[in-house]
């Protein structure tokens, strides 16, 4: 387990079983979990290095799940997963802080890249140094903290990367399959909600010191003017 623990809470056992495979062999460790309050607990215990956590759980829902996580200030990387492709907005939404899902039927060999691609967001090279500001927004690669003015704005992995890399070009209009490519570390025309979503998740949390322009018809920038 090189890579780390990773937490899967699925009640399927079948499911479950087939995404720990394909875990393992990418080099995760795996522990498994089938209810929402148990993976709260395994969260807080075992401090997993991310969480695949099915929205369809028993009793405590994934969402919830997620939310209380948020709420305690744990931003430990999640990703979803679930049956309806029509909740993905709600699954990314400003309440919960989502890192990144799947849908079912999904290829768990995409899965471990899913998981391997946030991780990736969220640990921060060893020699970075790099601090970025546009206007107001200032972020520390290094230490993955990001301000607007003296005010320290919370952010999950995935908004972080999102972020520093239009940050890293300022001016230049990106466009969502650009976004997708760079910070998801995946091309599909049909996952570029997706960055709308974390777009709009960026702009709740900054507010009027957000740096993020929109280009319409073509993508997205961050400018101070």
């Amino acid at each position: 387990m090189e890579r780390g623990l990773v937490l899967v809470v699925e009640d399927e056992p079948a499911i479950a079983e087939l995404v720990a495979l394909y875990l393992r062999r990418d080099g995760f460790g795996v522990h498994l979990e089938a209810a929402g309050d148990a993976a709260l607990a395994a969260v807080r215990s075992l401090a997993p290095v991310a969480v695949v956590l099915d929205v369809g759980l028993p009793g405590m829902s994934g969402i919830e799940v997620c939310r209380a996580l948020r709420a305690a200030g744990d931003w430990t990387p999640v990703l979803f997963v679930t049956a309806r492709d029509d909740e993905v907005d709600r699954l990314l939404g400003l309440e919960l802080g989502a890192d990144d899902y799947v849908t079912k039927p999904f290829s768990p060999r995409e899965l471990a890249l899913r998981v391997r691609t946030v991780l990736r967001r969220a640990t921060p090279a060893a020699t970075a140094t790099e601090a970025l500001r546009v206007g107001d927004v200032r972020l520390d690669v290094g230490e993955r903290r990001a301000w607007a003015g003296s005010a320290e704005v919370a952010l999950t992995s995935t908004e972080f990367g999102l972020l520093a890399h239009l940050m890293r070009h300022p001016r230049r209009v990106f466009s969502r399959e650009q976004l997708l490519s760079a910070v998801w570390g995946y091309s599909s025309a049909a996952g570029t909600r997706t960055v709308d979503v974390h777009i709009a998740q960026l702009r709740a949390k900054f507010g009027a010191s957000s740096p993020i322009r929109t280009v319409r018809g073509v993508g997205y920038s961050a400018d101070a003017s």
